[in-house]
C-alpha cells in the first residue's frame, strides 16, 4: 500500500467513502462520469470472505466487458487507492471487499475513545414531543398500557440519543362518558360503613386507580343486566317507546335466525346488544352526569375531582415502580374547551358545518375518508374535539416544537388520519410533522383483554409477578454472595422489570404480540435477562482482570469472531439512527441480542484473562469492555437496567 491512498475514516462511513472515491475517479477510471445510483453495495454473504460487497453488474455495459473483467478492474483500483482495504475477491458479478486487521483495530480504538460512541450531540436536532401512557381515569393501568408506556419512553430516549430535544408528555383522559360510569357506579353501589363513609382508598387500603376501576366494572355489570331485560321485552314483542329502527333490527334478527344466516345473525346480535345498552336507564344517567359535568355542576364536579385524585395518586405509584416519568402533563378536562373554540372558528371558515340538530361535522369524503362528528347535538365534545384542542395547546406551550409522536394502539389508526387532516385544514402547517406511532395490541394466551369486563392483566400485579419470578430464578442459581438484602431486592427488580420491558420492546411495534411472563425472564434466548447476564458476566471478567484501558497494538492478528464483534459494534450508531427514524426500539433490542450472541461465541472460544500474550490479552479485555459499554448504552435506551452482578 502506498501513501497516496485515500484514508477511510470509520466503519459506518466506509460504504459512502468508497462511493465518493469512485465517483471522483470515474472520468479517469471509466472514461465518463457516473451517477451515484450506479454504485450499489450490499452485505457480504455469510459463507464468503468480505466486509462489504460492491455490485459489479452496473459497470459491465459501461466498461464493455465481462462481469469478471469489470470486477478485476474495480478490484485493482480499490486495492491500490483505498486505505484500510486488505484485498478484494471477485465472485460472479460481485466484488467482496476485505478490510485490514489494523483498520478494524482502529475502529475499536475510536469507539473506546468515545464514551458516547454512536450518539449525536444533545439538542443538535429539532424539538420533538412524544406522547405515551395516556390513560383513562376510570381504571388502573394494565398490560396494554405497559407496551404503550415502554414503547413511548424508549422512543423518547432514542430520539434524544440521536440529538433531538425531547419533551415527554401524556394526556390524561379525565373526562367523558367512561369517567362518569365509574362515578355513577360508586354513588350507586359503594357500601356505606358504620361511620357513614363510602369506600375510599384510605378506608379500604386499595390503590385509588384500582378502587375506581372496580366501579367501572360494576357499572358494566349493572348495564348488562338492564340490557338483557330490555332485549327480553323486545323478543316478546314489546316495543313500547322504542325507536322504529330498533324494532326493525329485532325483526331482521329473527328472520336471519329462521334463514340460518349465521353471519347476519352475529352482526345483528351485536347491534341489538349495543342498542339495548343505549336504552338502559343507568347509561342515560351517566350521559346526564356528563352534561352536568360540562356545565360545572358543583356536586358532580366535586365527585369528579375527588375520584380523579385517587386515580392520579395510584398512577404515580405505578409510574415510580416502572421508572417512567414525564416532562409535561395535559388533561382533557382542560383542552376540550379549546377544541370547542376551534370548532366554532372552523364553522365560520367553512371547515366544519352544523346540522339541523345542532351537531357539528366535517366532510372528508373528498379526501377518501368520511364525515366526522366533532361536536354532539347537546354541545358536548367528542374525543376528536379534545385532541384538536390538545394539539394546538402543545404547540403554543412549546414554540420551538417541530413535531409530535402519538404512541397509541393501531385501533386508532383512522382517528389520527382524521385528526391530522383536520388540523391541516384548520391551517396548522405543523400538522405535517405529527406522527402516529401505531402499535399492535397485546394478547394473552386466553385472548383479548377487556377492561369493562375486568379481564385485563393489572400492571402492578404483573410487575410484582415478574419480579417474584426473577427472585426465584436468581435464588436457584445462587451467585448472590456479598449482596445484602437491599441489593438483592434491587437485583430482582432489575431483572424482572428488565425482562418485562425487553419482551414488550423486542417485537416490531406494528405487530400484534402474545405476552408470556414466563418467557420474559428466561435466561436463554432473546430476552432481557439474557442480555443483562452478559453485561454482568463481562463486568465480573473485567473486575477479575483489574482491567484498565491502554493503547492497543495494531500488530495483533484478530480471530474471525473478534472481527465480527467489532463490525457489530461499529453498527451501533447506524442502528440507533434507524431506530429513531422508524420509531422502533425493536431494532435496537435485536441489535443488542446479535451483539451478545457474537460475544458469547468469542467468550467460549478464546482465553481472555489467562491469555499469556499481554498485547492479545489487553485487546480482548478492551473488546469486552467496549461490548459492555455498547450493551449498557443500548439497554439504557430501552429502559432496561444493566446489573453488575447476576
Amino acid at each position: 500500500m502506498t501513501s497516496s491512498k485515500t484514508s477511510l475514516p470509520n466503519s459506518p462511513k466506509m460504504e459512502q467513502h468508497i462511493r465518493q472515491a469512485l465517483l471522483a475517479a470515474a472520468p479517469d477510471l471509466f472514461g465518463v462520469p457516473i451517477q451515484e445510483s450506479f454504485i450499489q453495495f450490499q452485505q457480504t454473504r455469510r459463507d464468503m470472505e468480505g466486509d462489504l460487497t460492491l455490485v459489479v453488474f452496473p459497470f459491465i455495459k459501461l466498461l464493455r466487458c465481462t462481469p469478471q473483467e469489470a470486477g478485476e478492474k474495480l478490484k485493482n483500483w480499490i486495492e491500490q487507492n483505498i486505505e484500510g482495504v486488505s484485498h478484494c475477491n471477485v465472485v460472479s458479478g460481485f466484488l467482496n471487499i476485505v478490510f485490514t486487521n489494523a483498520f478494524w483495530l482502529e475502529q475499536l480504538i475510536q469507539m473506546q475513545a468515545q464514551p458516547n460512541y454512536g450518539l449525536r450531540p444533545a439538542n443538535s436536532r429539532p424539538t420533538v414531543m412524544v406522547e405515551y401512557a395516556s390513560p383513562n381515569t376510570n381504571k388502573p393501568l394494565h398490560l396494554g398500557h405497559l407496551r404503550n408506556i415502554f414503547l413511548g419512553a424508549s422512543v423518547a430516549e432514542i430520539l434524544r440519543a440521536v440529538g433531538h430535544k425531547v419533551v415527554r408528555t401524556q394526556v390524561i383522559n379525565d373526562r367523558g362518558i367512561h369517567i362518569c360510569k365509574s362515578m355513577l357506579a360508586w354513588e350507586k353501589f359503594s357500601p356505606v360503613n358504620a361511620r357513614g363513609e363510602r369506600e375510599t382508598p384510605a378506608n379500604t387500603g386499595l390503590k385509588g386507580d384500582k378502587l375506581v376501576g372496580k366501579y367501572y366494572v360494576e357499572f358494566d355489570k349493572a348495564m348488562q343486566i338492564e340490557a338483557k331485560e330490555i332485549m327480553a321485552q323486545w323478543q316478546s314483542g314489546n316495543f313500547s317507546d322504542t325507536p322504529t329502527a330498533i324494532e326493525e333490527a329485532v325483526l331482521n334478527f329473527e328472520k336471519a335466525k329462521e334463514g340460518k344466516d349465521e353471519k347476519a345473525v352475529a352482526a345483528l346480535d351485536d347491534k341489538i346488544k349495543e342498542l339495548a345498552k343505549n336504552q338502559t336507564a343507568i347509561l342515560r344517567e351517566a350521559k346526564d352526569m356528563l352534561v352536568r359535568w360540562e356545565a360545572r355542576d358543583p356536586q358532580v364536579y366535586l365527585l369528579w375531582s375527588t375520584m380523579n385524585g385517587w386515580v392520579y395518586a395510584g398512577f404515580d405509584q405505578t409510574y415510580a415502580q416502572m421508572g417512567v416519568s414525564f416532562d409535561k402533563l395535559y388533561y382533557e378536562s382542560d383542552t376540550f374547551l379549546l377544541g370547542k373554540d376551534q370548532v366554532m372558528e372552523g364553522i365560520k371558515s367553512g371547515v366544519f358545518y352544523q346540522k339541523p340538530d345542532g351537531s357539528v361535522w366535517i366532510d372528508l369524503t373528498a379526501d377518501g375518508l368520511d364525515e366526522k362528528l366533532v361536536l354532539r347535538s347537546d354541545g358536548t365534545a367528542v374525543y376528536m374535539t379534545q385532541d384538536i384542542g390538545t394539539a394546538i395547546d402543545r404547540f403554543k406551550d412549546f414554540p420551538d416544537l417541530h413535531g409530535m409522536v402519538y404512541t397509541v394502539g393501531n385501533e386508532q389508526d383512522y382517528h389520527f388520519k382524521v385528526l391530522f387532516l383536520i388540523l391541516q385544514k384548520l391551517g396548522y402547517t405543523w400538522a405535517n410533522n405529527c406522527f402516529h406511532l401505531s402499535y399492535g395490541m397485546v394478547d394473552l394466551p386466553s385472548g383479548k383483554m377487556k377492561s369493562r369486563e375486568g379481564t385485563v392483566v393489572d400492571a402492578d400485579d404483573l410487575m410484582a409477578e415478574v419480579i417474584e419470578k426473577a427472585k426465584e430464578m436468581t435464588q436457584e442459581r445462587g451467585h448472590l454472595e456479598g449482596l445484602d438484602n437491599a441489593a438483592r431486592e434491587q437485583l430482582y427488580t432489575q431483572i424482572g422489570l428488565g425482562g418485562l420491558k425487553y419482551y414488550l420492546l423486542k417485537v416490531d411495534p406494528k405487530k400484534r404480540m402474545l405476552f408470556n411472563p414466563e418467557e420474559s425472564i428466561d435466561l436463554t434466548g432473546n430476552t432481557g435477562p439474557f442480555l443483562q447476564y452478559a453485561h454482568a458476566r463481562i463486568s465480573t471478567l473485567l473486575e477479575k482482570a483489574a482491567y484498565e484501558q491502554t493503547t492497543l497494538s495494531l500488530a495483533i492478528t484478530m480471530r474471525p469472531e473478534e472481527k465480527e464483534i467489532i463490525k457489530q459494534l461499529a453498527l451501533f450508531g447506524t442502528t440507533l439512527e434507524e431506530a429513531a427514524k422508524g420509531y422502533s426500539p425493536a431494532l435496537l433490542a435485536n441489535y443488542s441480542y446479535e451483539l451478545v450472541k457474537l460475544y458469547n461465541t468469542f467468550y467460549q472460544s478464546v482465553k481472555i484473562v489467562i491469555e499469556p500474550d499481554a498485547a492479545v490479552r489487553q485487546f480482548r479485555l478492551s473488546l469486552s469492555a467496549t461490548v459492555r459499554q455498547a450493551l449498557a448504552q443500548a439497554l439504557g435506551l430501552l429502559g432496561v437496567e444493566a446489573p453488575q452482578r447476576m
